[in-house]
């Protein structure tokens, strides 16, 4: 029987400050292996801790030891999963996605796990109820808007902050491909006897919804399963034998390890991160109803940019370390500059940059500082730099009318006929016009 959750859960103080203690002990050895070690994977955990990025690690039993150990005696395979519940990804899968290329840096390879097949189960983690069910058409549009969201930011990565660094491999896989033969007698009587009831029912994902009103179905129970066997499935076929997620998804990490664990014999492992919340403690995501999207039909450059921009001064740090692949030292200088003229919000710019460079390119980068010069500083230059489709994001969610105007139409009767100022006297309309004159302009454009 698995330990209950209280016994094995990691995210309190007092073991990440012993998990960070003791690899600080592990590194100042040198372990001699006839195996290539993976380039720059000393110390890897501990930065990856001193970022933030690292909230814990599973087995903990095994994790003071043997996780550094194994990371540093040869490149290994990590992954990590993705369900396809919308067809873009959205800031609070960042973390995630920027920790897993924290590990091809250290030369290990990667795999971004699409849950083709998942999708259609529902993970129950984190939810006070039960998700509503995707059509197949739908879940195909998902994948491959997520596998457009993940190439992107793997491409912009290579592209701009690799360095010239030797990476290890990415593959991007969709569980879909091995269970769409299986059949489902089979795929219970082979898997599901290595289940125990006993510990299913003591996730707390589990435990949480069976004390809500509604309860939980057998599908969404039976998620544990089927993420446990993609571990397992990936630990075969690719030696994965790391599995990221966040921490709610503690109980399904456990899940992975103690199947491997039986029918193989092998130590695998578990690493979470944290959980980007807002500062009201809120997860970001779709089901929170305050999704930033990463693709760009749903959240511009320009919008993701702004949602850095405004970020609080008591955050900005936290996120330099978690979003950034920017060294501590750079943060910790950037941090000093801004507090001598907070009010500038020098580090939310830099903020907003890097994560914007990282999802969109540099080409992104720049229609979101053309956006924000033309809307927040009246400059008339970047307005007219701007294509049409990034005047059509900059006003997506600005309320239009249509009009058919006349010869000698004058800008002034055009903005009364649109209702777009009040009436008055000419001189102050005029001024009130040029006050929003790139919105005039935009008008303009729209009309011609």
């Amino acid at each position: 029987m698995a330990a209950s959750i209280s016994k094995t859960c990691i995210f309190n103080f007092s073991f990440r400050r012993a998990f960070l203690r003791s690899l600080r002990l592990r590194s100042c050895y040198h372990f001699s292996t006839s195996v290539c070690v993976a380039s720059n994977s000393k110390d890897l955990l501990l930065q990856l801790g001193k970022r933030g990025i690292v909230k814990g690690a599973f087995p903990e039993e095994s994790a003071y030891d043997q996780l550094p150990i194994l990371l540093q005696s040869a490149p290994q395979t990590v992954y990590c999963g993705f369900d396809p519940t919308s067809d873009s990804l959205h800031v609070g899968n960042l973390l995630p996605l920027i920790a897993l290329l924290h590990f091809q840096r250290a030369g290990h390879n990667v795999i971004a796990l699409i849950g083709g097949a998942t999708a259609q189960i529902g993970d129950p983690s984190g939810k006070t109820k039960e998700r509503e069910a995707l059509a197949q058409d739908t879940i195909s549009t998902n994948v491959t808007g997520l596998r457009d969201s993940l190439q992107r930011v793997f491409t912009n990565h290579n592209l701009y902050y690799s360095s010239g660094q030797k990476l290890g491999t990415i593959n991007v896989l969709n569980n879909l491909s091995w269970y769409k033969q299986r059949n489902v007698v089979e795929f219970v009587s082979t898997v599901g006897r290595h289940f125990r009831m006993g510990t299913m029912l003591s996730r707390h994902s589990v435990q949480s919804r069976l004390k809500s009103p509604e309860g939980m179905s057998l599908t969404e129970f039976s998620y544990q399963m089927f993420q446990s066997y993609d571990f397992y499935y990936l630990n075969q076929h690719y030696d994965c034998r790391i599995q990221l997620g966040g921490t709610d998804q503690l109980g399904n990490l456990m899940s992975g390890h103690d199947l491997i664990h039986k029918v193989t014999g092998e130590h695998v492992f578990g690493i979470t991160v944290p959980l980007i919340t807002t500062m009201a403690g809120d997860k970001l995501g779709k089901s929170a109803g305050n999704a930033v999207w990463l693709n760009r039909d749903k959240t511009s450059p320009f919008e993701l940019y702004q949602y850095f921009i405004r970020q609080e001064d008591a955050s900005v740090e936290r996120l330099l370390k978690l979003l950034t692949f920017l060294p501590i030292s750079e943060i910790e200088h950037i941090m000093e500059i801004h507090w001598k003229e907070p009010e500038k919000r020098i580090a939310q710019k830099r903020l907003a940059a890097e994560v914007t460079k990282l999802t969109h390119g540099k080409d992104g980068l720049e229609t979101a500082k053309r956006c924000t010069h033309a809307f927040y500083h009246s400059s008339v230059k970047a307005l007219e730099e701007m294509s049409e489709e990034e005047l059509q994001e900059l006003f997506r969610e600005a309320p239009f009318c249509e009009l058919l105007l006349e010869s000698g139409t004058t800008i002034l009767d055009m903005c009364r006929k649109a209702k777009a100022i009040p009436d008055g006297p000419k001189g102050c309309c005029c001024r009130l016009i040029r006050s929003i004159m790139p919105c005039v302009l935009w008008c303009c454009v729209a009309v011609t």
